[in-house]
């Protein structure tokens, strides 16, 4: 019984075939943590600018 979970602890530990999948998780999340810094950065300037602008010209 021991060597048998040793056997399948050792091949579980060897296994990368999950690591690739890892890595992609952690692009994407890295992504996505630049692009709501720059939406939110930039959402104030653009609310500010570009619609005021809009407003403006209308009337409002």
């Amino acid at each position: 019984m021991t060597k048998e979970l040793l056997k399948t602890i050792r091949a579980f530990a060897r296994n990368e075939d999950g690591s690739t999948a890892i890595e992609y998780a952690l692009i994407a999340g890295g992504l996505s943590i630049v692009i709501v810094t720059v939406v939110i950065s930039l959402g104030n300037t653009v609310r500010d600018d570009l619609f005021g602008k809009v407003a403006t010209a209308l009337g409002i």
